[in-house]
């Protein structure tokens, strides 16, 4: 039976904890109902920053239903991936009702709904958030304060958590060593939230930063703060869950029925999650026949073999590109402020030497720059397209495909801009194109 909140049928959920454990159930109500429905070609979407699962399945069928009528001769089935994420109530959603994505709220107040989003997505910190709210909703003068509270965002999300978690956290090596543990906590927290602050009010003025400007409240860039730090150990879950979540779960699914073609689709850490899920995979497994990334939060190195500003350097998922039998489909827009903006700034907080003299355009062409501002980068023979001549063209079999979605990706509120309006027919086309799925 039809899931009458979904649009497309048949549809199958798989959900996934903090260590990328699957609830067993509905890993196993798709494994046989893929084979039960005679599905040739399925497709899996991971959100990004959503922290429930009512707004996710929202995305889900919002953006699968047009799908059947592009592919109307298709055996088609659908997946939902849901991870424990989370996102700031006041990053808003294109088209999405209040109850899904609330309106933007006087910062830096923590709002109540992001208040349980994080007693959700942290459990066992109630009191640290406790603290934060006080803080952002005081806005004590004194700089000893904000210190305390770099001091509580840090004890909030365990920056460098205990066991293997900490690996999934790269995006780039050197050497074998992982180059991502942020230290933005090393030096004063004032100067960090000042930053922040400066490039909100950036991304937040139609026209630039104005004439006359002045440095900020500081409290904004602490609510920023947080919102970047939280994301950090998303990041880290987003790329657990792949690789020791979806990725096995392919790996069953194909070691059960090797001729369902998988097609993964990510938005945002979403992006990244599938594409940790290459990485996953069992030895020889070829049943993944494209990936779609919308608008990647991730390292625009990160499949790189090596990075331009530093040769001893790669990506964490140099070559895993390789394990897709079709094309890597990287969407980005430079409408996404979100990932043009505050992305490379909290880069460069998080520690790159070369980064912290640079203004935010020239960082963006450095190591920190995200996949959804700018694509795949340094790696051989990747192609870039508009996103119209990419519908009218025929996809690459293999390799990295850039696709320019700025005529589709382009209205959003700030912070995150245009960062979540990825729901659009014509990238919904994108993923039947790039999985050639008739």
């Amino acid at each position: 039976m039809a899931d009458p909140a979904m649009s497309v049928s048949p549809y199958w959920e798989l959900t996934f904890d903090a260590d990328g454990d699957p609830d067993g159930g509905r890993r196993d109500r798709l494994l046989a109902g893929v084979a039960e429905r005679g599905v040739k070609d399925l497709i899996v979407f991971a959100h990004g920053w959503n922290n429930d699962r009512t707004g996710a399945t929202k995305l889900y069928s919002r953006f699968f239903a047009p799908i059947p009528e592009l592919a109307p001769k298709a055996r088609l089935g659908y997946v939902g991936v849901v991870w424990p994420s989370m996102r700031f109530s006041d990053e808003s959603i294109p088209d999405f009702p209040r109850s899904v994505a609330a309106e933007t709220t006087r910062r830096p107040a923590l709002d109540k709904d992001t208040r349980h989003a994080l007693l959700e997505t942290f459990p066992g910190r109630a009191t640290v958030i406790d603290q934060l709210a006080r803080l952002l909703d005081q806005q004590p003068r004194e700089e000893a304060e904000l210190e305390e509270f770099g001091r509580l965002v840090r004890l909030l999300v365990e920056v460098v958590p205990p066991g293997p978690q900490a690996l999934f956290g790269a995006d780039t090596l050197a050497e074998g060593v992982p180059q991502s543990e942020p230290d933005m906590f090393s030096g004063p927290v004032t100067g960090v939230c000042e930053d922040f602050a400066r490039g909100l009010a950036e991304v937040e003025s139609p026209d630039g930063v104005p004439e006359g400007f002045t440095i900020p409240n500081p409290w904004d860039g602490a609510h920023e703060l947080l919102r970047q730090t939280t994301y950090y150990a998303m990041k880290r879950r987003a790329g657990t869950v792949g690789e020791r979540g979806l990725g096995r779960v392919v790996g069953q699914l194909a070691a059960q029925r090797p001729e369902v073609r998988v097609h993964l689709v990510g938005h945002s850490f979403g992006g990244r999650l599938v594409s940790f899920a290459l990485r996953g995979l069992p030895e020889g497994v070829r049943t993944v026949k494209s990936v779609t990334l919308l608008q990647g939060a991730f390292s625009h190195y990160a499949f790189a073999a090596r990075l331009p500003h530093d040769t001893r350097a790669g990506g964490v998922l140099h070559g895993q590109q390789n394990r897709i039998d079709g094309p890597l489909v990287c969407c980005f827009s430079r409408f996404d402020s979100a990932l043009s903006t505050m992305y490379p700034l909290a880069s460069r907080m998080a520690g790159d030497s070369e980064g912290a003299g640079m203004d935010i355009g020239r960082m963006l062409g450095a190591k920190w720059g995200a996949m959804g501002h700018d694509g795949v980068q340094a790696v051989p023979g990747t192609r870039t397209w508009k996103l119209t001549d990419a519908l009218r063209a025929t996809m690459p079999a293999s390799g990295c495909v850039n696709i320019d979605a700025a005529s589709v990706v382009k209205d959003g509120k700030a912070p995150a801009g245009a960062h979540s309006d990825i729901v659009h027919r014509e990238l919904a086309h994108l993923v039947v194109a790039a999985g050639r799925i008739r």
